[in-house]
């Protein structure tokens, strides 16, 4: 199954594409139950799932390892974290080859110095803008797929404002970017300059400034829809601290939910495959 073309119609259609965080296959299967379009692969929460902040600690294998692992799980469009393509235009073409090869269907690349930081972690730095454009000119040539998805990051906005963000997003686009990310939106001014000043072009957004419908009305092509990252944690230390302090887990869902698990994982049909070559 061509993902990436399927991505591409969808982009190219009338509705916001609406990807989830995830940073594992089995957040990845059950966004698909629940009938998502498309899945994003978190570098934050790659990282943090490693047990690392994400300021540049994991390597491409290690980012493309996990996109194999997530992109096998489903059948829907996977959205990459590529952080920086990890060098020089050179390393960036490789960067999408590895990527493709792992199965996904659109990954960005980001204008931040190496190391990179979170886009909303203080202290970032980004490149001459210079030094970019051949990054989004060698990762749209890179392609084996035409249709695999080239997005082109800035995290100009909080090293040097609007101007420089303008200026980027356009050269990035003119570069051969399908998609233009502005990172690190923090408020509403700061989204309706988003799409106010870029509003010509093809924009993704990162957030949960508002909710989904409203976000569709302002022209996003797609939204990474980070609260779920932030809602895997906090339901994780919530359900921790309630087995820590109470000695038990009330709202563990018991056989109900480990019945939906055996399920989305297709026990049945392995069982069945495995019966099938028995003597």
């Amino acid at each position: 199954m061509n993902t990436a073309r399927a991505l591409r119609a969808k982009l190219n259609g009338p509705s916001m594409v609406l990807a989830p965080f995830v940073y594992d296959a089995l957040q990845a299967k059950i966004a698909q139950r629940i009938g998502f379009e498309a899945v994003y692969m978190t570098g934050f929460g790659t990282a943090a799932a490693r047990g690392f902040p994400d300021l540049g600690l994991l390597t491409m294998s290690e980012m493309v390892e996990n996109a194999r692992t997530i992109a096998r799980a489903v059948e829907i469009p996977l959205i990459c974290d590529a952080d920086t393509g990890y060098g020089n235009p050179v390393n960036v073409w490789r960067t999408v080859r590895e990527y493709e090869g792992a199965g996904a269907a659109a990954l960005h690349i980001e204008d931040q110095v190496w190391p990179k930081r979170c886009g909303f972690l203080a202290g970032k730095q980004v490149i001459p803008m210079e030094d970019m454009v051949p990054k989004v000119h060698a990762a749209c040539d890179a392609r084996t797929n035409p249709d695999t998805v080239i997005i082109a990051r800035t995290d100009a906005l909080a090293v040097n404002g609007w101007e420089d963000v303008e200026r980027r997003a356009h050269a990035y686009r003119e570069a051969g970017a399908d998609l233009i990310f502005v990172d690190g939106i923090r408020t509403i001014d700061d989204l309706n300059n988003y799409t106010s000043r870029l509003g010509g072009l093809p924009l993704l957004y990162n957030g949960q400034l508002l909710p989904v419908a409203e976000l569709a009305k302002r022209g996003f092509k797609a939204t990474i829809y980070s609260g779920t990252l932030l809602a895997y944690y906090e339901s994780a230390r919530n359900v921790l601290a309630e087995l820590k302090e109470t000695g038990s887990v009330k709202s563990s869902g018991q056989g109900g939910a480990f019945r939906e698990i055996v399920d989305l994982l297709r026990v049945e049909a392995m069982d069945a495959l495995g019966k099938k070559y028995q003597k």
